[in-house]
């Protein structure tokens, strides 16, 4: 899959000093600032370096290059780590970068940030998250070369590349690693390394505190190929034994590899290394001079890098140069092969939508009643024939979140008992496992190439808050489909029924969150989601109905996030109703009830917040204008997104307690869910403006 290395290291003094000056490094920089974490960042030099500068295949000159390795940090404390090592193989980082370590502005934050520093392939800190990233990352790399180059043979299609992460004790503890971990041996990605640095220390001292399982029996009952390696005599890593673990994980193509790989931290640090206070602070200017001693560096200097060490480690830019081009070439010979594949790929690559696509998005008609749900399922399939890069699945609620584009085509890998599987297919069955499928969702989309999107009911969004907030930190367009999304889902009661959780979704900076109201917006909802892949990348959600909700004529100023769905029969509205989902037809309803009144009423739907406050402020104050302060906001949850739409004299129709188990009309009548309620709401309202 890579770039074929010997078998056997080539390991000179030049490479054991350009090591030791990383561990220098890491602890000058964080000395300097302060803070940090230096111990991990000193012990997996060794490891890193031998990653980056003997075994993965990349391009310092050109970090986004297709071709390339991915490699992922879990530990994201750790980020010396990485850092050191894009600094010495010449990607765009210099020395003052290190100097900078921590501070405002710098390109060297405490924790890697994907975008914000070149080489970083994915935000890392919350622990786990990166290994689910990389599991992503990996599947993605298949489905990738099913599009592009399915007939290959294996290890020959310029579409073939390593997954290679470090992950740490605190990462394996982390429950999204130990889904994240499993689907990967279920889906046997040979393309998957992790390193597992295994130095037993936490931030409470021994990881004898709370984690004595045997880590390797437990990822060999996942599936994966396991391997230990001891460190040599003085304590360091054994360099040797860790390139041939490394070499035999990448030659096991048929499951992912795991390598235990015993450190310890601070090593070679005389009073530091193996403790707990190594891990998360400053070694002390006492120590760093010791620790330089021990490594023949002048105790005195800062920041020390022998002219021969970098000349030395920037070689690995003639390398990427050599390894890019030899890829360049393959390619070449895959696209006069493969001209039609060639095209797609340009597309994706570009973040093109074909020609003429939005033909084949379905028109509801008026007057029906649908789910939806089953409005986002029926584009779905009428989108998977003419978007190829479009695929995902559910957290085995395929059939109630209607995320199947094709029931013949599941992503599963060979050998798989089911007639539908094969390791190219549309469907992916991500388990239930909603924490980590959001985190291999943002694998996916970091990996690139690909439109990914995951479903689950909305109530279980709070099991994967953090990685859908990793989604928006990194401005990532996956798209998450949350049905259920209300007390309307019925008899399953409070547990399943989200009331708090479109608020709270909405409070994530960066997150887009789209509540259609009917099937026409669904489709629209979808529309511009696709649109704004590559031109405005953020992740969306969509929040949709089981329960069968009225249609209403396409608007294309649904994808401005709010409009006009229903005018006032006077010229100025008296009041207005502003709904979204399945209350805009109690929005419509109580309109109706206002009308006869003689009220003027306008309804407007607000499928997406944030889309809206994106408009220009003449679109913003047209749809809701100032001067009309009688306003009504309604939607099934809390009232918390609504106050700042109403203002002092508004009203808000909302659900500010849990709901229970009952048919969902039962339930909308019980709680106030219902046209006569937001009409008496409506004349409150104008009743306050007057008063």
């Amino acid at each position: 899959m890579s770039t074929q290395t010997p078998d056997t290291l080539e390991w000179t003094d030049i490479d054991r000093r350009a090591v030791d000056t990383a561990r220098v490094l890491a602890a000058d920089a964080v000395q300097q600032v302060g803070n940090g974490h230096p111990g991990t960042a000193m012990s997996l030099a060794p490891a890193a370096y031998t990653l980056f500068q003997k075994v993965m295949r990349h391009d310092p000159a050109d970090p986004e290059w297709t071709g390339r390795d991915r490699f992922v940090l879990s530990p994201g404390h750790t980020s010396l780590t990485l850092y050191t090592q894009l600094y010495l193989a010449g990607y765009e980082l210099g020395l003052d970068d290190l100097k900078a370590f921590r501070t405002h502005g710098s390109k060297t934050p405490g924790h890697p940030e994907y975008g914000h520093t070149a080489g970083v392939e994915t935000t890392t800190g919350p622990l786990g998250q990166g290994a689910a990233n990389a599991v992503g990352m990996a599947m993605a790399a298949r489905y990738e070369r099913g599009l592009f180059d399915p007939e290959a043979p294996a290890g020959e299609s310029p579409f073939d590349h390593v997954i290679w992460a470090i992950v740490s004790d605190g990462d394996l503890q982390e429950g999204v690693s130990g889904e994240a971990s499993s689907l990967a041996g279920h889906q046997k990605l040979g393309n998957l390394v992790f390193l597992y640095d295994d130095n037993h220390i936490s931030i409470e001292g021994d990881t004898a505190t709370a984690f004595s399982e045997d880590v390797l029996k437990r990822y060999e009952a996942y599936g994966w190929h396991t391997q230990r390696i001891e460190p040599a005599e003085n304590g360091d890593v054994d360099v040797h034994a860790l390139y041939a673990a490394l070499t035999a994980a990448r030659a096991e193509t048929g499951r992912p590899s795991i390598i235990a790989m015993r450190t310890i931290i601070a090593w070679p640090a005389p009073n530091a290394q193996n403790t707990e206070a190594a891990h998360g602070s400053a070694l002390g200017a006492d120590e760093v001079a010791a620790t330089k001693r021990v490594l023949g560096f002048d105790p005195e200097k800062t920041f020390e890098v022998a002219d021969g060490v970098l000349a030395h480690t920037r070689r690995a830019l003639d390398r990427g140069a050599e390894a890019h081009a030899a890829w360049d070439k393959q390619l070449a010979g895959w696209r006069s092969g493969e001209p039609e594949r060639a095209r797609l790929f340009d597309r994706v690559v570009a973040g093109q939508l074909p020609e003429g696509w939005e033909d084949s998005l379905p028109v509801f008609e008026e007057g029906g009643s649908v789910a939806t749900r089953a409005a986002s399922g029926k584009v779905l399939q009428a989108l998977g024939p003419v978007l190829p890069e479009l695929w995902g699945g559910s957290a085995d609620l395929a059939g109630s979140n209607n995320t199947t584009i094709d029931k013949s085509s599941s992503f599963l890998p060979e050998g798989n008992p089911l007639p539908e599987a094969s390791p190219y297919g549309r469907t992916v069955h991500f388990g239930i496992r909603e924490f980590s499928m959001a985190a291999e969702m943002n694998g996916v989309a970091l990996h690139g190439n690909t439109r990914i999107y995951g479903g689950t009911f909305l109530t279980f969004s709070d099991y994967m808050r953090n990685a859908v907030r990793m989604s928006a930190l990194m401005q990532l367009p996956v798209t998450y489909v949350w049905t259920h999304d209300s007390i309307g889902l019925g008899e399953d009661g409070p547990t399943h029924q989200p009331v708090e959780h479109l608020a709270a979704l909405r409070a994530i900076p960066g997150l887009n969150v789209v509540r259609p109201a009917d099937a026409n917006e669904t489709a629209a909802a979808w529309a511009e989601i696709l649109k704004r892949h590559a031109t405005h990348p953020a992740p969306h959600g969509l929040a949709l109905t089981r329960q069968g909700v009225p249609t209403y004529a396409p608007n294309p100023d649904a994808a401005k996030g709010g409009y006009v769905l229903r005018e006032s029969s006077t010229e100025t509205p008296e009041v207005i109703i502003v709904a979204t989902g399945s209350e805009v037809q109690l929005a419509v309803a109580a309109r109706e009830l206002l009308e006869a009144e003689g009220t003027g009423t306008r309804v407007v739907s607000m499928p997406s917040v944030e889309w809206f406050e994106e408009q220009p402020r003449a679109y913003r104050e047209s749809v809701l204008p100032p001067a009309v302060r009688a306003r009504v906001a309604v939607e099934a949850g809390i009232g918390l997104t609504w106050y700042r739409y109403v203002g002092d004299a508004g009203r808000i129709v909302s659900l500010e307690h849990f709901g229970a188990s009952a048919d969902a009309k039962t339930l909308f009548a019980e709680y106030g869910f219902t046209p006569e309620n937001v009409a008496a709401a409506a004349r409150e309202s104008l009743a306050a403006t007057r008063g």
